[in-house]
């Protein structure tokens, strides 16, 4: 079987959910270095390398890149690299924008038309089912939709980042 260029991050993703997440981000460059350390042997592996030896090594490969994926989550934390510290920064920028600017209207408005939208195509997808025609784009609309919608709690209500890093720092005192 001949592998293609992304193959082996379809791969990745089933066996280190982790690292594949951070393969599509600003942290794709320290995966590709974890993975490559356990399944080559040195940090500095190219992706077509990393894709030989996923798709000749068998299980063995399999067992590495998830030491890979243990070796990136201790790797982030020795970085203290929390994601949820961006969206928080994030949040906090367009506060700050609000509060700066005096314009409440705005995220008001957003806010309302995202949660109308969210809630009208769901009522009417569960009334109404799925169309045969555009019920797929339907359902995209709905996941875009949903994320907003999730943002917008956090904006108005914080997230549950709070909750997460208790419940983490419990699990590390174990």
């Amino acid at each position: 079987m001949a592998w293609g260029k992304d193959d082996w991050k379809k791969l990745a993703a089933a066996v280190a959910p982790g690292i594949a997440t951070a393969l599509g981000g600003t942290l794709a460059g320290v995966a590709v270095s974890a993975i490559s350390d356990k399944l080559l042997g040195k940090p500095d592996g190219t992706e077509s390398e990393i894709a030989a030896a996923l798709a000749t090594g068998g299980t063995d490969a399999l067992a590495k890149l998830k030491e890979a994926e243990q070796a990136f989550q201790v790797r982030m934390r020795e970085l203290d690299m929390d994601l949820e510290r961006g969206h928080q920064a994030d949040r906090d920028g367009a506060r700050q924008r609000e509060a700066g600017t005096g314009d409440t209207l705005t995220p008001r408005l957003l806010a309302m038309g995202i949660t109308c939208g969210f809630f009208g195509v769901l009522g009417w997808l569960l009334t109404q089912g799925k169309p045969e025609t555009g019920g797929d784009a339907l359902l995209v609309m709905l996941g875009a939709l949903g994320g907003a919608w999730a943002s917008v709690v956090a904006y108005y209500f914080g997230s549950s980042s709070g909750s997460a890093a208790k419940t983490r720092i419990l699990a590390d005192r174990n």
